[in-house]
């Protein structure tokens, strides 16, 4: 030893352990507060231990997703509050297995950074915390890990994975998709987690817009900054019910890629979605970055939602009954289209 402290070699270096220590305790606690009874470890284990209930089920299934919020990041830091995204996270995954008739059990998260702040750390796992105990799972364990020279100061990164549990006769998978079957939309709350490298350049650097600005000319007078966190809605409550239901035959969450890319992934093949353009109203949001950033409709409905965070396929006979379901339980549900007999992509149609 040459008589110099450890930890204080590893700060001259970047990493502040000291301070990990503090935010991790923090963590600690928000974790605890959404154990379910499947926990069996401690936040602080080498791995996270759970022991799901498979007495209900014939053939029991995992389901698992990974994902993170990209660039929504970088808004949440430009507004300061970095308490909402965290949610955003855990929504969009639990979004991305309901799509396969899946319950969520526990949820894994990775928080990188280039200089670890305790209290923003606390906050990003918060959101986290508070999504796992909306959606019913148990915030398991994670990862933190401060990187100086790969992550810029200030600069966060939040990834989660999430594990879910669905019996194999109630699979969601297209393979009940048929010609005929109608598609019900559910709206979105705006971008969710997807097509924020974009709008930015459109909002911040070409129309020079701050987020303490309103969309101009709308009657939506909120703050971009307060419509762009908007949280990405978890769908799970909402179509919890017709899991299992026979006239549900699909589930599509649309994100990266929009209804163009994400509808196609369940539909048998010889079968195309139609979608009625006319059927929703398109957030004034997505008509300022087309309008202003010259950005084509194909384009539009490739990078976005455009409004739509959901889309149901059902049984066309069926159809009038579930749209009414789903409006007294307030989704807010519209006709979007319909599948018909084709090849290729998805088809728009104004009416």
């Amino acid at each position: 030893m040459n008589g110099q402290d450890p930890k204080s070699a590893y700060a001259a270096a970047g990493v502040d352990i000291d301070a990990q220590e503090e935010g991790l305790a923090r963590v600690k606690q928000l974790a605890r507060a959404t154990f379910t009874p499947g926990v069996l470890s401690e936040i602080g284990s080498f791995g996270g231990l759970f022991r799901p209930d498979f007495s209900a089920m014939e053939e029991p299934v995992l389901v698992a997703s990974t994902d993170g919020v990209g660039t929504k990041l970088r808004v949440a830091k430009m507004v300061g509050d970095l308490s909402s995204v965290g949610t955003d996270l855990v929504n969009h995954c639990v979004n991305d297995i309901v799509v396969q008739g899946a319950r969520p059990l526990f949820f894994l998260d990775y928080v990188g950074a280039g200089v670890l702040d305790p209290d923003k750390l606390a906050s990003l796992v918060e959101g986290v915390a508070a999504g796992c105990t909306a959606n019913g799972c148990a915030l398991l364990g994670g990862e933190t890990a401060e990187m100086p020279g790969f992550y810029q100061p200030g600069d966060y990164e939040l990834v989660g994975t999430i594990v879910g549990m669905v019996d194999r006769p109630l699979l969601l998978d297209g393979s009940r998709v048929r010609v005929g079957d109608r598609l019900l939309g559910l709206p979105s709350s705006g971008l969710h987690t997807n097509g924020y490298s974009l709008a930015r350049r459109v909002l911040f650097e070409q129309l020079g817009l701050s987020t303490s600005d309103p969309i101009p000319g709308a009657a939506d007078r909120r703050s971009l900054g307060e419509i762009l966190l908007a949280p990405h809605r978890s769908y799970l409550r909402v179509v919890e019910p017709l899991l299992g239901d026979e006239r549900l035959h699909a589930l599509a969450h649309i994100t990266g890629g929009g209804l163009s890319d994400n509808l196609p992934r369940v539909l048998p093949e010889g079968a195309v979605a139609v979608v009625r353009t006319a059927s929703w109203e398109r957030p004034e949001l997505f008509r300022l970055i087309a309008r202003h950033g010259q950005v084509a409709d194909e384009e539009m409905f490739r990078v976005f939602n455009m409004g739509v965070g959901m889309v149901l396929v059902v049984e066309a006979t069926g159809a009038a009954q579930l749209l009414a379901q789903l409006g007294e339980a307030g989704a807010e549900p519209f006709d979007l289209g319909e599948v018909v007999a084709g090849e290729g992509p998805v088809v728009y149609a104004a009416s």
